[in-house]
């Protein structure tokens, strides 16, 4: 694979991610709820990669290592996941994708107030731009956002950033393909025990269950191994940087696919808000110990937004 052929590869992978919007209406106008449908995004996706792991003979990790891979599953990223689903269901998804990418200027502020690490004036000045852009993409004055799908998105922005600093600690110790299997399985396993307990909303039309694979097959398996393959190519860096593909895609598909449309201000947010997080990662280039936490996506060892 040719280092151009990198580039393109996570681009792909950020376009599969940034589907998912387009994916969860279809499913949504069909008839399920965001309980149903991420347990069947997960358990689906999740089964295939556990093939995955069988076909390469790939071992489990530690004891200790696997609980810590299941709490994150089933706790930090089956959270994340259902604020950024709900939030679908309140807000244009491409509005929910870009705030949703505020989380690169939140992983910096809970690793500076937490972790104590010194940001420098790039950092501090993406993380101002970050949070000024989020300003000006939660209004909710025009393209169709109610104030719950709002709070929604910038809660799943904030769990996903407890999640990738919790999973950087963790899950690049057991591998990129036995942390995103055990994560997605777990989240499958706690969302199907949901499930059972309210009773299932499923779709109810061939389009619907077709968005449903479509979700699990392109927007998370594919997704997730086209994002790997790609950065064993071209780093964490500037994986980070062309991972911005994915809520531009968001935007893009959301207004061909589901008619949404984003508000002058909300674009203006959305660019200051990308802007930041590719000042992040460059700042990062710098430091490789702090290359995992930084793809507006799913961070090295792990699954993935969403």
């Amino acid at each position: 694979m040719t280092r151009t052929t990198g580039f393109l590869v996570v681009a792909l992978s950020g376009a599969c991610f940034g589907a998912l919007g387009v994916f969860a209406g279809l499913a949504y106008a069909a008839g399920a709820d965001a309980a149903s449908l991420l347990f069947l995004r997960f358990t689906l996706a999740g089964l295939i990669l556990a093939g995955a792991m069988g076909v390469r003979r790939q071992r489990l990790p530690s004891r200790k290592m696997l609980l810590s891979l299941i709490g994150l599953g089933a706790v930090f990223y089956v959270s994340e996941a259902g604020a950024y689903f709900v939030a679908l269901q309140h807000a244009p998804a491409g509005l929910v994708a870009l705030l949703l990418y505020s989380f690169p200027a939140l992983v910096a502020l809970l690793q500076r107030f937490f972790f104590h690490e010194r940001l420098g004036r790039v950092k501090w000045l993406a993380v101002a731009m970050a949070l000024g852009g989020t300003v000006l993409t939660a209004d909710l004055s025009q393209g169709g956002a109610k104030p719950l799908g709002v709070m929604l998105g910038l809660l799943s922005a904030l769990l996903y950033a407890v999640y990738v600093v919790l999973s950087a600690k963790v899950a690049g110790q057991a591998g990129p393909l036995a942390s995103s299997t055990i994560i997605l399985c777990s989240a499958g396993a706690s969302l199907g025990l949901l499930v059972l307990a309210r009773g299932p909303a499923f779709p109810t039309t061939a389009t619907g269950w077709g968005a449903v694979v479509a979700l699990a097959l392109v927007s998370t398996v594919a997704a997730v191994l086209l994002f790997f393959v790609g950065m064993a190519r071209i780093g964490p860096v500037n994986t980070s940087l062309v991972s911005t593909m994915e809520p531009l895609t968001a935007v893009v598909l959301s207004a061909i696919f589901l008619g949404e449309r984003l508000s002058t201000r909300q674009m203006l947010g959305g660019l200051l808000i990308l802007t930041a997080a590719v000042m992040l990662a460059r700042a990062d280039a710098s430091q490789p110990e702090a290359a995992g936490p930084t793809k507006g996506g799913p961070s090295p060892g792990t699954a993935g937004p969403g």
